[in-house]
């Protein structure tokens, strides 16, 4: 008789379901938990009608929120259950000595973790969909498709987690390195952020989200959205209700796509269960290829991370200014990443003598450690310098002088090609801006008298991504007035008629003011403002503007000639997100009222907000109260 090679074992699936059980049992008892509170929701609120479509958007809610998280976890537990004989000499030597083929054991462990997982979700939905469906809520096409999102996700992880079983020898190990793999990319997004904004002028992000897409979680949880549409009816009390209409999973092709990626990494972990040596069980690193990467990777980890905390006790605290010191940096870096290397070393070779042999590595470890501060000191990629195009930009958003200006390519090219302009002399003096302000911080100069401002550019471009700088300038008064200085071309800038305008928003379609704020400093009277309010005052202030009396920007505000007053608008815009969903954005706008700004004076009288005693000036105020 022809034998045949049976690539499932009925017996090993039943034994791992079996000996596994308070797992999966643990999971499904709290997978029962919500079904069964909503079964006393249900109860105690007597609503027993519950429309389909409100059902389809609850599942929804659960596939973008929740299932990527409970994934990520569960996953790797029950990878650790099915594949924790491989971890062990004596258990892998037993499972290979059974009349079974690899490929007939990678199958039933693989087919017994999705079971595991599939069990709890089973409970959990099978429950609520039967709970749903006896309130008249049954929903088809929500529950395939939920069953599906499901279960796409559970092979992505559990396909991870399989595949990292595989690399190493250590069931400690695993886990670690499961979801070192999971979050890698954010991590390192997130460290060579931290390492820019310490040698970067202007940069100060601290996670940009670039290569969000590596981690599936995360990715997951951004990108999935339920789209629910409503419209407005009259039931029959004629009373106006939102109805729900339709419910849409958008992205959910995501779900697909890392379900994929789950089977690549199955069949990769197929391909290193082939060519595993068994006598491996034990050690960190399983695959001999993978060593390497292991032992630099933990190097490079540990640099990072660890250079990193050694910099900010050894030599942070004690520097003059804010930006890092690469010399130092670079030491820190070395000896954090040496210590990893050989802790890496001493893993692998379960063994402390690692030394002999090792001084390539170390010494390329260093080579990399200079490098990397070499890079970012002299900005090798020209982040810093980095302004993009006009043909580029959908918008510009800057801030300052205390005002928010919006400015696009199609309707202020000029005003956009100043700032830029401006940002370019920013760039060009950091050296001379970040001396000055380290002078500012201790006291500057007490016969010139100095002002500290910031300024951030938000370019919105037309591929979707944001590219934001943010400066912290300070200045003497002197300064103002030397050609090709900073501060000569900001205050020329902000004082343009040009920009005064733009200020103001008076006249922008786009604005709607929405309310308002006076104070009267020296009765410590308070108005909150109304539309009317804002728009007649709005108005007078145009007018000034018109006249020449109002818009001119003053750094210091230290002359007192200015009004005890303070006054300002509060704005809104009706926006449209990448995701079709209609938002408001607010912004608010500061008026310094000042004796030359007579519309505005006489509009502030005929609304009763002020008498002619309360047009006291800051110089007048103060005198007042000396003499007192």
């Amino acid at each position: 008789m022809q034998s045949k090679t049976s690539f499932f074992n009925r017996t090993l699936f039943r034994k791992n379901l079996s000996r596994y059980w308070p797992l999966w049992g643990f999971a499904s008892f709290v997978g029962f938990l919500a079904p069964a509170a909503l079964l006393v929701w249900v109860i105690q609120s007597g609503e027993t009608s519950v429309a389909p479509l409100r059902v389809r958007e609850i599942y929804y809610y659960l596939v973008a929120d929740a299932v990527p998280i409970v994934s990520i976890a569960y996953a790797i537990l029950c990878a650790m259950a099915v594949w924790s004989y491989l971890y062990h000499p004596r258990s892998v030597s037993m499972m290979h000595s059974l009349p079974i083929r690899r490929e007939g054991l990678f199958l039933t462990n693989l087919l017994s973790g999705l079971a595991m997982m599939a069990i709890p979700y089973l409970v959990a939905g099978g429950l609520g969909t039967l709970l749903f469906a006896c309130c008249g809520g049954f929903d088809a096409w929500g529950t395939l498709a939920t069953i599906l999102a499901v279960i796409g996700q559970s092979v992505t992880f559990f396909g991870l987690a399989t595949f990292c079983a595989f690399l190493t020898g250590n069931i400690f190990a695993l886990p670690v390195l499961y979801f070192l793999l999971n979050f890698l990319a954010p991590l390192g997004d997130w460290l060579c952020n931290l390492f820019a904004r310490g040698f970067l002028f202007g940069f100060t992000a601290d996670y940009s989200g670039t290569v969000d897409f590596l981690c599936p979680m995360v990715y997951l949880t951004q990108r999935l959205y339920v789209n629910s549409e409503y419209e407005t009816v009259r039931d029959s009390a004629l009373e106006y209700q939102n109805r729900l209409t339709s419910v849409t999973l958008e992205n959910a092709w995501l779900i697909a796509a890392y379900a994929a990626a789950g089977l690549v990494f199955l069949a990769l972990a197929y391909l290193l269960y082939r060519r595993r040596e068994s006598e491996r069980a034990g050690d960190v690193v399983a695959v001999r290829v993978f060593r390497p990467v292991f032992r630099f990777g933990v190097a490079a980890l540990s640099a990072l991370l660890g250079g990193r905390l050694l910099y900010a006790l050894l030599w942070e605290s004690f520097q003059a200014g804010d930006t890092f010191t690469p010399v130092p940096l670079a030491i820190c870096l070395i000896v954090a990443g040496l210590i990893g290397y050989y802790a890496a070393s001493m893993l692998l070779a379960k063994s402390l003598r690692v030394f002999r042999g090792s001084a390539v590595g170390a010494l390329c470890l260093v080579a990399a450690c200079v490098a990397f501060c070499a890079g970012m000191r002299y900005d090798l990629f020209g982040i810093e310098r980095r302004i993009p195009d006009q043909n580029e930009i959908t918008q510009l958003e800057i801030y300052l002088a205390r005002n928010t200006y919006y400015l696009t390519p199609e309707d202020q090219p000029e005003l956009l090609s100043g700032a830029q302009d401006l940002q370019r002399t920013l760039i060009a003096q950091k050296d001379l801006i970040r001396s000055n302000y380290e002078t500012y911080r201790h006291g500057g100069s007490s016969s010139d008298p100095d002002a500290s401002t910031n300024i951030r550019y938000i370019y919105t471009l037309k591929n979707g991504a944001t590219v934001e700088r943010f400066y912290t300038v300070s200045f003497a008064r002197s300064d103002l007035s030397v050609p090709g200085s900073y501060a000569n071309a900001m205050d020329a800038y902000v004082n343009s008629p040009a920009l005064r305008q733009a200020r103001l928003r008076w006249g922008d379609p786009e604005f709607h003011v929405e309310s308002g704020w006076f104070s009267i400093q020296d009765g410590d009277d308070n108005f909150t403002l109304g539309t009317q309010e804002c728009e007649t005052l709005l108005s007078a202030i145009a007018r000034d503007a018109e006249n020449g009396n109002w818009g001119r920007y003053d750094w210091f505000e230290d002359d007192g000639t200015a009004y005890a007053m303070d006054l300002s608008f509060d704005f809104y815009r009706d926006l449209i997100d990448e995701h079709g969903t209609h938002y408001r954005s607010y912004d608010s706008i500061y008026i310094t009222v000042r004796p030359e700004m007579t519309e505005t004076k006489q509009a502030l009288l005929d609304l009763n907000l002020a008498t002619e005693q309360d047009f006291v000036t800051w110089q007048e105020l103060n005198g007042i109260t000396t003499e007192a």
